[in-house]
């Protein structure tokens, strides 16, 4: 399994970017699938999920309304679409996999992730 981010970088606040997850090794569109951050000097934050099948999604509060996740299923390609960009939002965002259908599964790989920091 390899999971590769994509399209971090620096952006000002209120800009936007859209992360991409290049997937590999599994057949990725029966699998849910989440994004994570981690800030410098903080722990972990689940930041959206989607499942396989239905396409449901789901977002952290902090994200909600100005982050967009999907997937491209022929692709094997997650991306994440960040709009309104705080400077709060400054972290690693990594990729994961989970082991059910439903993002909500246990998490069984990551990517090595793609740095975002919003700064003016």
């Amino acid at each position: 399994v390899q999971l590769v981010e994509s399209g971090g970088g620096l952006v000002q606040p209120g800009g936007s970017l859209t992360l991409s997850c290049a997937a590999s090794g599994f057949t990725f569109s029966i699998y849910g699938m989440s994004w994570v951050r981690q800030a410098p000097g903080k722990e972990l934050e689940w930041v959206s999920g989607v499942n396989s099948g239905n396409g449901r999604t789901a977002y952290a509060d902090s994200v909600k309304g100005r982050f967009t996740i999907y997937r491209d299923n022929p692709k094997s390609t997650l991306y994440l679409q960040m709009n309104d960009l705080k400077p709060d939002d400054t972290a690693v965002y990594y990729c994961t996999k989970s082991s059910r259908t439903t993002w909500d599964g246990r998490s069984d790989y990551r990517g090595q992730g793609t740095q975002v920091i919003v700064s003016s």
